[in-house]
């Protein structure tokens, strides 16, 4: 079971997820990969407090850091290695799906990776705005592959002064 809370942001309502000790998701309602577990409404767990007063923070101008939370997202080694090479990404910059593939194959001792393959991980991040993956754009800079939506993701680059 899923333990969760609402948090009403700026761009809609997200369900933030945890596992009893850590943070393991937080979606914008009706975004892609959407978790279909049953989940339970929780409002007195201290990781979904924590991320609300994260979120609270960063919503409001602030620039709060990823790593301060207990962050526990469900996912491959590689999807994981890809997620925290997101978290690296400091707030107001961007990076591209090849210069992360750079990096992975790099922290993986390995010649090349496929920025295809890291997009996948990235599209798949379950832990939204927190872990940026919405920092991350194509190789021409265009604003592309964002589970919430290209003008989500445009309004939070803004939010952050990147664009």
């Amino acid at each position: 079971m899923i333990l969760c809370a609402e948090y009403p942001s700026p761009l809609g309502r997200m369900v933030l997820a945890s596992d009893g000790q850590a943070l393991t998701g937080a979606w914008f309602a009706g975004q892609k990969y959407f978790p279909a577990a049953p989940m339970e409404r929780r409002d007195d767990i201290p990781a979904l407090a924590d991320a609300r007063r994260w979120l609270d923070s960063y919503f409001a101008g602030g620039t709060p850091d990823p790593r301060s939370l207990p962050l526990a997202p469900a996912g491959s080694p590689f999807r994981r290695l890809v997620w925290e090479l997101l978290l690296d990404i400091p707030y107001g910059q961007v990076t591209t799906y090849g210069a992360l593939a750079g990096e992975a194959a790099r922290r993986m001792g390995r010649y090349a990776m496929s920025a295809q393959a890291v997009g996948g991980a990235v599209g798949r991040n379950p832990i939204s705005v927190i872990i940026p993956c919405h920092r991350v754009v194509g190789a021409d800079g265009r604003l592309v592959g964002y589970a919430a939506g290209i003008s989500a993701k445009s309004w939070l680059l803004q939010h952050e002064g990147a664009l």
